[in-house]
């Protein structure tokens, strides 16, 4: 993660900690815990332990926590992220998992990814899209790296929906401002792209798609829900 030296002080300690505070504060709750966990559970519900995906690239992977619920197989699992210390954390939290001999972890940034074109099977990206700039520009560029007839999974918060601008409240909010920081205006920084939005661009690029909500998936509104998840499939041409 590159830092700016002219950054406002708080961001900067933020983006210092993050790696090492995440789980803490994301995982390690147990409310909050389980209902990240259960956001990567739905976003891997389509696929079963019987399909097979050879070449797999996570982007933003962060610490990891999103391969432990991948039940399909594959042959090579790129687990990536802008982030070299979140991803020495990755490392050190997959160790033990049956699948570590297929893992390769690399550092590369999410809007410019280093691979060829049309060489993934699948691409993931959990929690990220939401972060980053010009997201029709990086899906764009998630497309260039998968191969045609590839799928393109996605799962996102539904920020700024009631559901969860007051689930964050009651939960990863307080243990902000208990650690001493602005939250509001951290999230603020964090949370740069709309949900409603992310999804008007994933159905434009992907028209062959199937998506979600959760946890009222029979009531497709953001304001109901807490995830959104998507898989869409990359045209032939």
């Amino acid at each position: 993660m590159r830092i700016n030296k002219d950054e406002d002080k708080e961001w900067l300690d933020y983006l210092s900690r993050f790696s090492d505070e995440y789980d803490e504060r994301v995982y390690e709750s147990s409310t909050t815990g389980y209902v990240m966990r259960a956001g990567h559970i739905a976003c891997e519900k389509p696929f079963s332990n019987r399909e097979y995906f050879s070449k797999v690239l996570e982007v933003g992977s962060g610490t990891g926590e999103h391969l432990r619920h991948v039940q399909h197989s594959f042959d090579e699992y790129t687990v990536s992220d802008g982030d070299s210390a979140a991803l020495e954390v990755a490392k050190r939290q997959l160790s033990n998992t049956s699948t570590y001999d297929k893992l390769v972890f690399n550092v590369t940034n999410a809007r410019a990814l280093d691979f060829e074109s049309n060489c993934f099977d699948r691409v993931i990206a959990t929690h990220i899209l939401e972060h980053l700039y010009e997201p029709h520009l990086v899906i764009k560029e998630w497309l260039r790296v998968l191969k045609p007839g590839g799928t393109l999974s996605i799962l996102i918060p539904t920020d700024p929906g009631i559901a969860w601008k007051v689930g964050r409240y009651m939960t990863t909010r307080k243990l902000g401002v208990k650690k001493g920081w602005n939250y509001d205006y951290i999230m603020a920084r964090e949370h740069v792209n709309p949900c409603n939005n992310l999804i008007a661009f994933l159905k434009y690029y992907l028209p062959d798609n199937k998506h979600s909500f959760w946890p009222l998936s029979p009531i497709p509104l953001i304001d109901c829900n807490l995830f959104f998840n998507f898989h869409g499939i990359k045209p032939a041409s």
